[in-house]
């Protein structure tokens, strides 16, 4: 009930504010100041996860019809296991708008994807450095420097994630992972 109650209020909520994303929307969106406002003090998952979606859709938007079905095209390739043509999409949109931040995090995703963690890493730093609030970058971050044994890196993304978006899934037990690994590793 709760959940139904969330699903309808919040999308009332953002409209009333003006929080609704236009056609060419990315990282510099107007409303996003305010949503990561709602999200770091969300009370619940749920809501936190509203807004998290409200935000992903902001950042999958680059303003270009082309550009966005690229978008859409590489989830799907990545979806079926066909990286090679997930990253021709996104290279595609890189070269189109190096400045989007969200296509280097999808190109991180499928560098991750396919093991390479130190390509996922470079593609996040650069994802961080265009919008250094990206959730989905420092998880991503969080867990790259995990398969690649370095934890204090590890634990250092997850905090910084939890400072941003402090329900985000599986964060905290991210976190407490990295840190156990620390401590058993500094014995």
């Amino acid at each position: 009930m709760r959940k139904a109650l969330l699903r309808s209020a919040l999308p009332a909520a953002l409209v009333s504010l003006g929080l609704v994303a236009n056609a060419s929307a990315d990282q510099r969106d107007p409303s996003l100041p305010t949503l990561f406002k709602f999200l770091k003090s969300a009370q619940h998952s749920d809501q936190a996860g509203l807004v998290e979606d409200k935000i992903w859709e902001i950042w999958s938007m680059t303003g270009d019809p082309k550009l966005d079905r690229l978008m859409v095209a590489s989830s799907e390739a990545m979806q079926r296991g066909d990286y090679a043509a997930a990253l021709q999409d996104v290279d595609q949109i890189l070269t189109a708008r190096p400045d989007f931040a969200e296509g280097w995090n999808k190109r991180a995703t499928v560098y991750f994807l396919m093991g390479d963690y130190e390509k996922a890493i470079a593609d996040i730093d650069r994802t961080l450095e265009l919008e250094p609030r990206h959730f989905g970058a420092l998880s991503g971050l969080g867990l790259s420097n995990m398969k690649l044994g370095r934890d204090e890196a590890a634990a250092d993304a997850f905090r910084r994630l939890l400072s941003i978006d402090p329900l985000y899934p599986n964060a905290k037990r991210n976190l407490k992972m990295a840190q156990d690994a620390l401590a058993r590793n500094s014995i």
